[in-house]
């Protein structure tokens, strides 16, 4: 993988706010090396692992490359560039079924299923979305990430974009930097919230907990989601609400994270839930109830204003009537795709 210097220098890399991590050094660090400063903030990854990174050059102090050894002053802003290891490279093909919605010889778009995984890592070198890509279309081995260039969480369901050539690679990545790919979610939350408004709080790696994200973290990036309530409901005496989130940004866990910093975290999050009422033990549903209903962009060669939308599937139709609603509180495809062409044409 090569090191990417500014989200807009690279403009075939993977675009995701895990691209590199971002370290503001303490001034009362000043005289440590740099490789022990590494290891003391960044625990998840091995000593050895992060001298390999700073000495491939993928370690930048000040916006420059230095030595492992390097003695720090104190102040600086440390950014750290992840790089893939050799067992990443090795992907093989596997027969797992993918709901294709559209395909042409730029790019595919695919409705992810619950559970599926999007890019193999450690856990989860198998069974993923990219393995399954490379089985029914072996052209992608050529390209970086198999033309993955954003994702969905593991329980997250939804529509997803994948490229099938360099150039449509490019074309996606230089779209989602520019903010001007849509992405609509259907998010059950609990909690009586507002009909509509916006999050403005920035999401990065959670400083207690490691596995975890954090809204307004000093350390994070900048990111907005915008909501409106399509539905309320009861599950005894708890209310719920159906939200349509929109994204402006595309942080790691960033829907979950912001909302539930409003004290309106999604029904059956495993992770983000310390605000979930005590009748939550009572539901039949065991993930973030999160959907990626609508996705539209350009068509990297037809020019071509392109949306599509697909309702949730099986698992959250069911949850349902459990929530005190029905289906008729779903968006109407109609509505939403009018609504997309007119918040996105010139």
């Amino acid at each position: 993988m090569a090191l990417p210097q500014t989200p807009e220098s690279n403009p075939i890399d993977y675009i995701d706010d895990e691209d590199f991590i971002s370290l503001d050094i303490p001034l009362e660090m000043a005289g440590e090396r740099l490789d022990k400063v590494l290891a003391g903030s960044l625990p998840d990854y091995s000593r050895n692992r992060l001298k390999a990174w700073v000495e491939a050059g993928a370690v930048m102090v000040d916006g420059k490359v230095t030595k492992a050894r390097y003695l720090l002053h104190g102040g600086e802003s440390v950014k750290v560039f992840p790089q893939e290891m050799p067992e990443q490279f090795a992907f093989s093909p596997e027969d797992i079924p993918l709901d294709v919605v559209y395909e042409d010889d730029a790019i595919i778009v695919v409705n992810k299923p619950p559970g599926l995984v999007v890019h193999p890592a450690a856990g989860n070198w198998s069974g993923t979305l990219l393995n399954g890509l490379l089985f029914h279309y072996p052209e992608l081995k050529l390209l970086p990430r198999a033309g993955i260039v954003h994702r969905l969480d593991k329980d997250t369901s939804g529509l997803m974009v994948v490229a099938r050539t360099s150039q449509a690679q490019t074309s996606l990545v230089r779209q989602l930097q520019e903010r001007t790919v849509g992405r609509r979610y259907l998010a059950w939350v609990w909690g009586d919230a507002p009909s509509q408004g916006k999050v403005l709080a920035s999401v990065g790696r959670d400083q207690r907990d490691r596995l975890k994200m954090a809204a307004g973290s000093p350390q994070g990036k900048p990111a907005a989601t915008l909501y409106r309530r399509l539905a309320k409901g009861l599950v005894g005496e708890s209310a719920v609400a159906l939200l349509e989130c929109r994204l402006e940004t595309g942080r790691t866990h960033q829907i979950r994270v912001h909302l539930e910093s409003l004290g309106f975290p999604l029904v059956g999050d495993p992770v983000y839930r310390k605000k979930a009422p005590g009748a939550a033990k009572n539901l039949l549903f065991n993930r973030q109830a999160l959907h990626a209903f609508a996705l539209s962009l350009q068509h990297p060669v037809k020019n071509e204003l392109m949306t599509w939308f697909r309702l949730p599937p099986q698992d959250l139709l069911d949850l349902l009537p459990q929530l005190g609603m029905n289906d008729e509180v779903l968006p109407k495809e109609s509505v939403v795709l009018a609504s997309i062409e007119n918040e996105l044409r010139p």
